[in-house]
C-alpha cells in the first residue's frame, strides 16, 4: 500500500490538528500515512527563509520542508499563516471549520464581565488586547508566550499544566485570566478551562481562526487518490469565509501582529463579513459588515478587499498603525 507523508511541528496542538487531517486523508485514500516532525529551528537556513518572502518561523519551516521534499502536505493553522502564499506551493484543502471564538480561561470561573476592576489578563495577540481594553478599560493586559499548557498554567488557582511541547514549566498562577482560541482548547480536549465564550458581536477572531489549511506543492494536488482524497476535503463555505476575512487582512496590509479581527459566514445565498480594526490601547474601533451573493472564491477576495478599502478610508490605517 502506498504512504504519504505529512509535516508537522512538534506542539501537542500541531501534532494533533495534524492527526486528524491525516487520518481524514487515510480513510478517503485508504492509504498509509507518516508524520514527519519538522524542527522550527536549526533546520531552516536563512537563506531558505527570505527565498519564502519573510514568513512567521514556523509556516517557513514547514513550507521549506514542502519544497525540499521532506514532506507530502503540511497542515497549519489557518490563523497563523501568512497572507501571501510563496511559489511553488498551494493551500490544497480548507477542511470544515470549527469553533471561531476566542475563550476566556479565567479563575474561579469568572466571565469576563466580572474580572474585578484592575484585573491581569494574559495573551500574546494584539488583537485581542485591542479589543478586551476597548471592552473593560481597567483591565491589565500582560503580553505572554508559550504553548497552550504554560498559559493556562498562568491562570490563578490553575493545576499545573506542563508545556505541550513537551518540555519546561513556568511560574504559576500570576495572572487572573488568559485568552486564548477556543478551537485549540477543544482539539486538545482543554475546554473545561473555558470560562466563557466571547461573543465575536465584543471581540471578533482572527481572520482564518478556526481553520486548518492543508498546503502541498502543486503537483501533489492535481491527479492521484491524494488529490481526490484533498478536493473532497476541502469545504467550500469555510474557503469563501476564510478568503473573505484574510483578503480583507492583506488589503489593510496587516500580519497577525496587527489589531485586525474579521469573521464571514454563508448564510443563505450570501456571503457576509464582518471586520474591525482597533487602535493597539483599544481606545476606539471601526467596526464595518459588508456581504456580496457572488459565491465564489474571486467573489469572496473582491469582498475582503472592497470592505477593507471602504475602512481604509475612514482611518483604519492611522487607527491602528498599519
Amino acid at each position: 500500500m502506498s504512504e504519504f507523508t505529512v509535516g508537522t511541528r512538534g506542539s501537542a496542538l500541531a501534532t494533533t490538528q495534524t492527526g486528524h487531517v491525516a487520518e481524514a486523508l487515510s480513510g478517503l485514500t485508504g492509504q498509509e500515512h507518516r508524520t514527519v516532525l519538522v524542527k522550527t529551528e536549526g533546520d531552516v537556513t536563512s537563506g531558505s527563509l527570505a527565498q519564502l518572502g519573510g514568513t512567521g518561523v514556523f509556516a517557513a519551516a514547514l513550507r521549506v520542508a514542502l519544497l525540499e521534499g521532506r514532506c507530502d502536505l503540511a497542515v497549519h493553522s489557518l490563523k497563523d499563516l501568512p497572507t501571501k502564499q510563496p511559489e511553488g506551493l498551494v493551500v490544497a484543502a480548507i477542511p470544515p471549520r470549527v469553533d471561531v471564538r476566542d475563550a476566556l480561561c479565567a479563575r474561579d470561573g469568572l466571565f469576563l464581565a466580572e474580572l474585578p476592576e484592575g484585573a491581569t489578563v494574559g495573551t500574546g495577540s494584539p488583537r485581542r488586547a485591542a479589543q478586551l481594553r476597548y471592552a473593560r478599560p481597567d483591565l491589565q493586559i500582560v503580553d505572554i508566550r508559550g504553548n497552550v499548557g504554560t498559559r493556562l498554567g498562568r491562570v490563578k488557582g490553575s493545576p499545573d499544566q506542563a508545556d505541550d511541547g513537551g518540555v519546561g514549566r513556568v511560574a504559576q498562577g500570576d495572572l487572573d485570566a488568559v485568552v486564548l482560541a477556543a478551537a485549540g482548547l477543544e482539539r486538545l480536549g482543554l475546554h473545561a478551562h473555558i470560562t466563557e465564550y466571547l461573543d465575536p458581536a465584543d471581540v471578533l477572531p482572527a481572520p482564518g481562526q478556526g481553520a486548518l489549511a492543508v498546503e502541498c506543492r502543486p503537483e501533489t494536488a492535481r491527479t492521484g487518490e491524494l488529490a481526490e482524497a484533498l478536493r473532497e476535503l476541502d469545504d467550500l463555505p469555510t474557503r469563501l469565509a476564510v478568503t473573505s476575512e484574510r483578503a480583507l487582512l492583506a488589503q489593510l496590509e496587516g500580519g497577525c501582529a496587527a489589531p485586525i479581527g474579521a469573521l464571514a459566514r454563508v448564510e443563505a445565498d450570501q456571503l457576509l463579513l464582518d471586520a474591525v480594526v482597533a487602535a493597539p490601547d483599544g481606545t476606539d474601533v471601526i467596526r464595518r459588515s459588508a456581504s456580496t451573493r457572488e459565491l465564489t472564491v474571486g467573489g469572496a477576495d473582491a469582498l475582503g478587499r472592497e470592505l477593507a478599502d471602504l475602512m481604509l478610508r475612514e482611518g483604519a490605517a492611522d487607527l491602528a498603525g498599519l
